[in-house]
Formats: C-alpha cells, sequence, structure tokens
C-alpha cells in the first residue's frame, strides 16, 4: 500500500462537480442560460422532489489558515444586517422568475463563520426565506457551527425555525496544532455546544475533523478521536488537508510545508483514524465521511440514494440547488452557476437588481453521462454502462486509462461496469480522474487541485 500511496498521490479534483470548477467553458456560458436552465429545472422537479437551497455566510473573526473557502474577515458585526437583507434580495430576484411557490427539501448555512451572525438575524434570514416558499415534509435544515461561538441561543433559535442538523468544526484537539492554523478550541468549548443540541432536539451532530495539519501526528490523531468518541456525534467527516496556497494565497501560508505530514506518514493518519472509527461503531460513507447506522448519511448509503454536491454528502438528492451570497454556487443539474466573490461586489450588483453570477458552465449531453459516472464512483463505489443511456464516446479509451490501476488492484473492469473494492476506497478520486474527459486533455502544468491521497 505504501508503494502505491507514492505512486497515485498526486493533484486531482474532490468531485463536488461535473466538470470541476477550473474546467467550466466560460465562451458558452451566459446569465441569460443558467436562469433558463434554472426555470427549466425548477418545473420538472420542484413539485415532485423540492429544491435545495445554500445560502453562503462569509464572515469571520479571525483567519484559520487551514480554510479554503471564501470568507471575509472582520470584528465588525454591523455588516450583518446590510448583507442578510442583500441575500433575501437576491431570493426575490430568482423568486420573480417563478410561477409557483419553490418546496424547500434542504438548506444548508454555511461559510464563513454561520455563527458569526446573531441568533435575531439568523431568525430574520431564515424567516425570509420561507415567507414565500414551502417547507417539503421531509426537509433538512444544517447549519455549520463554531464551538467557540455557537450559544445556546443560536441553537434555540435556528432549532425553532427548522434546524435538525448541525455540524462542528473540530478539526483536531492538539494545542500546538491548533496554534499553527489559528484556530485555538479547547475539547470544552465542543463538548457544550454539542450537548446543548442534543438536549435542544438536534437529531443530527456532526464533527468536522482533519488529517494532514502541520505538526499532526498518530498520536494527535487518536487523542482528538477518542475525546470525539466521548461525544458520539452522529456522524464525521474526516477529510483531508487541502493544501492549495497558490489558490488561496497568504491564508494557507501561515506554517512551514515542512511542518505538514507526507505521503505515507499523512495516509497513515487516515488509516488509523478509519480503525478507531470501526472500532467506536462508525461505518464509512462515500469519501472522507463516517456515521452511526442510525444517521440517515448510513441508511442513504444502504439504499443507494447518498448524493454528492457542492455541500459535500447529503441524503436528500435534488436536481435543483440554489446557491445564495458571495460566492455561492447555483446547480440545475444542466448547469453551474457562480457568484461573485467579494462581498461589495456581491452587495452592489444585487442592489442593482442583477442576478450576482460571473461564470459557470453549461454541461453537454456527454458532460451529464460523465457527472453521472463520477456521482456513481463517489456515492457507491460502482458504475455501470450496460444502459445504453450510460455509454459514452471513447469508453475503451477511458477504461485503458484504469488498466494500471486495475492491475494494481484498485479497481474491478468487467463488461459493462467496474466496481472499487473496499481496500482502494482512498483512491476514489484516482480511478474517477479516468473518466475526467478535461483533465485528460488538460495542456497546462498549472497547479488546480489538492493531492488525490
Amino acid at each position: 500500500m505504501k508503494s502505491l500511496i507514492q505512486k497515485y498521490n498526486i493533484p486531482g479534483p474532490r468531485y463536488t462537480s461535473y466538470p470541476t470548477v477550473p474546467f467550466w467553458d466560460a465562451a458558452e456560458f451566459s446569465t441569460k442560460k443558467w436562469l433558463h436552465s434554472f426555470q427549466k429545472s425548477f418545473a420538472e422537479s420542484n413539485s415532485s422532489e423540492g429544491i435545495s437551497v445554500y445560502i453562503h455566510l462569509p464572515f469571520c473573526e479571525s483567519l484559520c489558515t487551514f480554510c479554503a473557502c471564501h470568507k471575509h474577515i472582520t470584528k465588525r458585526h454591523e455588516v450583518e444586517e446590510e448583507y442578510l437583507e442583500t441575500v433575501l434580495k437576491e431570493w426575490e430576484l430568482y423568486l420573480n422568475l417563478l410561477h409557483e411557490k419553490p418546496i424547500i427539501k434542504e438548506l444548508h448555512l454555511g461559510g464563513g463563520t454561520p455563527t458569526f451572525f446573531s441568533e435575531k438575524n439568523l431568525r430574520f434570514l431564515i424567516e425570509g426565506i420561507l415567507k414565500n416558499a414551502t417547507k417539503h415534509s421531509k426537509a433538512e435544515f444544517s447549519f455549520e457551527g463554531h464551538p467557540n461561538n455557537t450559544t445556546e441561543a443560536h441553537l434555540q433559535t435556528l432549532f425553532d425555525v427548522g434546524f435538525r442538523r448541525v455540524s462542528f468544526g473540530v478539526q483536531d484537539y492538539n494545542e500546538k496544532v491548533q496554534k499553527a492554523i489559528h484556530r485555538i478550541q479547547p475539547f470544552e468549548n465542543v463538548e457544550k455546544v454539542t450537548k446543548l443540541a442534543r438536549k435542544i432536539g438536534y437529531t443530527s451532530i456532526s464533527h468536522d475533523l482533519i488529517f494532514g495539519l502541520p505538526f499532526q501526528t498518530a498520536a494527535d490523531i487518536i487523542d482528538t478521536i477518542t475525546k470525539t468518541k466521548i461525544l458520539q456525534p452522529d456522524r464525521i467527516s474526516f477529510y483531508s488537508y487541502a493544501h492549495v496556497p497558490w489558490v488561496k494565497g497568504v491564508g494557507q501560508r501561515g506554517f512551514n510545508e515542512d511542518d505538514l505530514p507526507k505521503d505515507e506518514e499523512k495516509r497513515n493518519l487516515y488509516e488509523i483514524g478509519k480503525q478507531l472509527f470501526a472500532d467506536f461503531g462508525y461505518e464509512e460513507i462515500g469519501m472522507d465521511h463516517f456515521a452511526l447506522q442510525t444517521d440517515e448519511l448510513y441508511i442513504a448509503t444502504k439504499n443507494n440514494t447518498l448524493h454528492r454536491n457542492f455541500m459535500g454528502y447529503t441524503a436528500n438528492k435534488t436536481q435543483l440547488m440554489i446557491g445564495l451570497g458571495m460566492s455561492a454556487i447555483s446547480d440545475s443539474w444542466g448547469a453551474f452557476a457562480q457568484n461573485v466573490k467579494t462581498v461589495k461586489e456581491y452587495q452592489k450588483l444585487v442592489s442593482q437588481g442583477e442576478i450576482p453570477v460571473f461564470r459557470g458552465h453549461i454541461l453537454t449531453d456527454e458532460d451529464l453521462v460523465m457527472r453521472q459516472h463520477i456521482l456513481n464512483m463517489m456515492c457507491q463505489f460502482e458504475t455501470s454502462w450496460n444502459d445504453e443511456s450510460m455509454k459514452f464516446e471513447n469508453l475503451e479509451v477511458h477504461l485503458n486509462l484504469l488498466r494500471e490501476l486495475e492491475n494494481d488492484g484498485l479497481v474491478i473492469i468487467k463488461e459493462h461496469s467496474l466496481e472499487i473494492p473496499e481496500h482502494a476506497r482512498p483512491f476514489v478520486r484516482n480511478i474517477c480522474m479516468a473518466f475526467d474527459k478535461n483533465l485528460q486533455q488538460q495542456q497546462s502544468k498549472e497547479k488546480l487541485f489538492s493531492q488525490t491521497i
């Protein structure tokens, strides 16, 4: 396994979308085409399955150096109200294009730090979203909470307006690691908010952990996961630290490259964590996720209904996802669209009555087939082209790109399908890359992605 990790630990996408953002076709995209795709998707899916809404709340009081998200660092909380009013205005711009109320099946608050905002302002936001929408009977509302500033009032207020799932960013409990990533948060803070959420009635509590952080050791992973087990979250995200300083600049230059665990050392951290999760009753779900058997992600995995989008893995699949807020990405299944990346420009465009999209991609028929294959592999670790609709041009060429992985025992190729065995799951991104036509045709040597393993 060690030699395979060295061999296949190359830059590659995480495949929260296909095509991946660097390969979106700007020449074929326009806001007009996006809105046409949005309206078509809404008409096809709203009454049957509802829609998803992602709201990006970008503000943070301080910069965490492990973070690759789009954020705006400030301690000025007076920015809250104007930003939320802009989000609701953007929502109104979309509503004006519809002929019926949207049925919201999934709503997620991401960031940034959603709990930067006061509970009063968060209630204002959610009530504003729901005022002209209907809540699906099986709606799932979730938010990302910072253990240091999530209060009982935050938890209770969001619970009262429909939230039942919360994700707390933990990363690692070692103080040296926390100092390096500028995220000081003791176990007691995480314990407090986790117990509060459970007491209030949240039915799914998640902890986000990261391996591969600066100065992180096997002992740190064991300590962090052992402490996590005490709090028994329903699901755990165990992400590989994505070191992409060429994308995020100074924010990911807060430590020396030599301070990062690499290759086998980094993968060993994952294997230790994976074994501990199994020992503690957590099942592996998709890539980088673990859940108790009572959690919806586990149930979705067993039912083959697990889905993956820009929010990560979800038990709910909707054809249409509307992204609101600075840098948010929307997905109509036939098109992607991303909002502008600064608060100032976002607020300016929306105030002028413009949908604040600045780039996107209109999926071709071939894109849609490739997207489904990659989604199948990321969620079910298998895919098939037995159905005529799942066949595509140059299939054999793409399969030939997998022959070396097949020889290394990382993929099983059959006449009309392929499977990824359990021991090969750490290499799922590499296997998906063989189906990525854009990646295979890439001419530029510019770094675009983090390492795959």
